[in-house]
């Protein structure tokens, strides 16, 4: 799982940052989170394949989250896309885009399909063989929803000596590899544990951003790998963070310590601020596996 910071400054992009976008890739899949101004140019500079991004998440309606999206299809034209992609985003995000689109007589070379979302519930809004995609409901100033990804277990890994052993015949190894137990000619049952290895454990990943701080969020991103979360304010403002209805690094670390993650990941700063090194100090002295998102990094899990 590898997860590519594209922006992750709050408001406006600057000289040196850029508003919130990212890529995650996992079960070989890439998934573009929020399209902020200039994704696109990020996108290029992080060397992502545009060819490769068939699902695009937006958490809200805020233009430090969206203002590159339309951009980002019609470049997707410009260069001969044909592949379908799947937009996923609060209800109106159609009727905004399609907006741009007919009035600039610039519609696309592919076909759009718009998810758009209205439930305050957490639901699965994608679903494939290898990767499961539900909402996690976020409390701002607009209707916004984070995103939680899950990979769904590996088969089970053969084995090879094992299945030696029991003279077992190849037309059974994927009926094995896929959990089932096998009964021999003289009616012995060998468990399923007995000819397998466990697969590598599935990995998680939640994306959480715009919000204030919210506990109800802990039950659906309990014991995940890799939390996300903003924190566009320190503590010294947590007055402002409350009035606009975002976080501190105090309160992201907080959620990352109730929900039992394993990694925290800070981002959506303001540009109030002279350094990152704060944000990291304040989170730490809550939990302690913290990490920094900023412009063009990476991190692989």
């Amino acid at each position: 799982m590898k997860l590519t910071i594209l922006g992750c400054y709050a408001a406006t992009p600057r000289t040196l940052t850029n508003p919130t976008a990212q890529v995650l890739e996992i079960k070989n899949r890439l998934f573009l989170i929020d399209c902020g101004e200039g994704t696109q140019v990020q996108l290029r500079k992080n060397k992502i394949k545009f060819s490769k991004i068939n699902h695009i998440f937006i958490s809200h309606l805020h233009g430090d989250h969206l203002y590159g999206l339309i951009g980002t299809i019609s470049t997707f034209s410009l260069l001969g896309r044909t592949t379908d992609l799947h937009i996923y985003g609060p209800k109106g995000i159609k009727e905004l885009i399609l907006l741009q689109l007919k009035l600039t007589e610039s519609w696309t070379t592919y076909s759009l399909f718009f998810h758009e979302l209205e439930s305050k519930e957490s639901e699965v809004i994608f679903e494939d063989k290898k990767v499961i995609v539900k909402t996690i409901p976020l409390k701002h100033r607009v209707y916004t929803n984070g995103y939680h990804f899950q990979e769904k277990p590996d088969e089970r890994k053969l084995n090879v000596e094992a299945v030696q052993q029991y003279d077992i015949h190849v037309a059974y190894y994927q009926k094995i590899k896929n959990g089932g137990d096998i009964t021999l000619d003289d009616g012995t049952v060998v468990k399923n544990e007995k000819l397998t290895f466990d697969p590598p454990p599935s990995k998680s990943y939640a994306f959480c951003s715009d919000t204030v701080y919210n506990e109800d969020i802990i039950p659906i991103i309990e014991n995940t790998d890799i939390l996300y979360h903003e924190s566009t304010f320190l503590e010294s403002e947590a007055r402002l963070a409350e009035k606009t209805l975002h976080s501190t690094a105090k309160e992201a670390a907080t959620i990352a310590l109730k929900a039992n993650v394993k990694q925290l990941i800070l981002g959506h700063y303001s540009t109030r601020y002279d350094g990152l090194e704060p944000f990291k100090k304040e989170a730490e002295e809550i939990f302690p596996n913290v990490l920094l998102a900023d412009d063009g990094l990476s991190f692989e899990f």
